[in-house]
């Protein structure tokens, strides 16, 4: 049985077994590793994708239930021309990242937040973000290379 998804764009029939988690389908079928395993339970937000433009955990839902949704990961996300989206510029501007193992996750959830309140105030990307675990603890520049990103927007 094939699922049918738009995934960066670009519409996949994937043949993974429907109860298959999105994250694995993604990582295993399509090769795209930007989403990470963390817990498993949809806890830490490692695996973090948008599915239509909101945040979704991968590494629990089920591939059946996204039939027909477009799904957005770490790799789709662009800026201008193809180059990186302003997210991705703040968190390198900001060295928002150490080991990097969260960073994609926190980058697709900022970008569901941005899509929502493109004008977001601290305590509202705190607040965001604040399922999205980071064991360096670089929270701090995560929030004001978000905060920066939606200055990039707007300025």
């Amino acid at each position: 049985m094939t699922t049918a998804l738009t995934v960066n764009g670009k519409r996949v029939a994937v043949t993974s077994t429907p109860d298959t988690p999105l994250l694995y389908v993604l990582r295993d079928e399509l090769a795209l590793n930007g989403a990470k395993y963390g817990c498993g339970a949809g806890q830490c937000g490692a695996c973090t994708v948008l599915c239509d433009g909101r945040a979704l955990r991968s590494c629990f839902v089920p591939v059946r239930t996204l039939a027909g949704r477009s799904i957005t990961t770490i790799e789709g996300l662009r800026g201008p021309k193809g180059g990186l989206h302003r997210l991705q510029k703040a968190f390198l501007d900001q060295q928002a990242a150490q080991c990097g193992y969260c960073t994609a996750g926190m980058i697709m959830g900022a970008a569901a937040l941005l899509r929502e309140k493109p004008r977001p105030t601290e305590e509202d990307v705190r607040t965001a973000l604040s399922a999205n675990l980071c064991r360096c603890g670089t929270h701090n520049r995560i929030v004001h290379a978000v905060l920066r990103a939606a200055e990039a927007q707007h300025g």
